[in-house]
């Protein structure tokens, strides 16, 4: 069991007139960390992967409803993106029923918000929840067993199933990619096309830490522009990548409109490209280590609600900086090198302009920043 960072913001919050969503990719652990929270509490659990739950809860009346629930106090509904209308089923909850404390989790977050958002306006907490952080690892583990596998955390990434079968990583990354990225995300997003979803995510996979241009991923994978936007929209909403945008207010050589795009787990990605070799063997170590410091600084950015905005930097002359923050208008410009020389800078040029402090990330002080 891994202590998860949003747990006691969970617990500390009031529930009267608001249920608890949390929201994620599957097998990040949301099932085991709402049953963590109501241990030693009894609660009606609802599996929407249940046909007989879902039937019984799609389209539901008040007065069956409160036949379900009962004399229940608490309510946890699991998987509730399957669920037709649980939006209007949370809100009848929480509207009509006194004392009531609800628990929802669900996967395909791009379905389940667009299900919830508007019927629980100003009715949740929402929480996302990713795959285990560093922190949380370490604080397991302890610092010098964590850091002995720090490479293959980088090549196996942070899945609890992972992390908790040492020595078939490699099969269950394999299964973890085939039924979540393929089925569930063709299952509810409308795509027909699973083939061009491949194609896209290998062509994303082997361009992590490189702009992404949208014209020449539509040439490698063979559709038009706006199918490929709309596709890798459809892959930051189930939680498999996200995007950084590129950083530019004043300099006229400045990078404007690309973008970079980094996996959530490292794992994943490996998984994506079946690329499972030793850190030190690849060619791709930079970027991998790259992709890894950038999602673990998202992932803790976003549990300690530390609104930090992200970017990257670069010019025309090809000055870089890997990653920008910038957090209540303080500047900051990170390089990342797996093993960092003494006279490693970043460009005078952004520095300067942007009055920004500068700091060198490597294998020796990473845990700083992403702690």
């Amino acid at each position: 069991m891994y202590r998860r960072i949003i747990q006691d913001n969970i617990k500390g919050r009031t529930l009267k007139g608001k249920a608890i969503v949390i929201i994620g990719a599957r097998q990040v652990g949301k099932t085991t960390l709402i049953k963590t929270i109501l241990d030693n509490k009894e609660y009606l659990f609802l599996d929407g992967d249940n046909p007989t739950i879902r039937e019984s809860l799609s389209n539901i009346n008040f007065e069956l409803l409160k036949t379900i629930i009962g004399k229940n106090k608490i309510i946890f509904i699991d998987e509730a993106q399957r669920i037709e209308n649980i939006g209007l089923t949370i809100k009848m909850i929480i509207d009509q029923l006194d004392s009531i404390e609800v628990y929802v989790s669900g996967s395909s977050a791009f379905y389940l918000q667009n299900s919830i958002n508007e019927s629980l306006t100003g009715r949740k907490w929402e929480y996302e929840l990713f795959p285990i952080s560093w922190s949380e690892y370490e604080k397991k583990h302890g610092y010098l067993q964590s850091l002995q596998q720090l490479e293959n955390r980088i090549i196996y990434g942070f899945y609890p199933e992972v992390l908790n079968n040492v020595g078939d990583e490699q099969i269950i990354l394999k299964q973890l990619a085939n039924s979540y990225l393929y089925r569930d995300i063709l299952a509810f997003s409308g795509i027909r096309k699973p083939e061009v979803l491949e194609q896209l995510l290998k062509a994303l996979a082997f361009q992590i830490g490189n702009e992404v241009s949208y014209n020449e991923l539509s040439q490698v994978v063979g559709v038009d522009k706006a199918t490929i936007a709309k596709y890798i929209r459809i892959l930051e909403q189930s939680y498999i990548v996200f995007r950084l945008p590129a950083y530019s207010k004043n300099l006229r050589n400045e990078i404007k409109r690309n973008q970079k795009i980094y996996f959530y787990d490292t794992g994943i990605r490996n998984a994506i490209i079946s690329n499972f070799t030793n850190l030190s063997m690849r060619n791709d170590k930079g970027a991998l280590w790259e992709n890894f410091l950038i999602s673990e600084r998202q992932k803790q950015n976003k549990y300690l609600e530390n609104f930090t905005e992200m970017y990257f930097w670069r010019t025309k002359q090809q000055q870089e900086v890997d990653l920008v923050e910038i957090n209540n208008d303080e500047i900051t410009g990170f390089e990342f090198k797996w093993e960092a020389k003494r006279k490693i800078k970043l460009p005078k040029t952004f520095t300067e302009s942007y009055n920004a402090k500068s700091v060198i990330i490597d294998k020796n002080n990473f845990r700083d920043f992403i702690n």
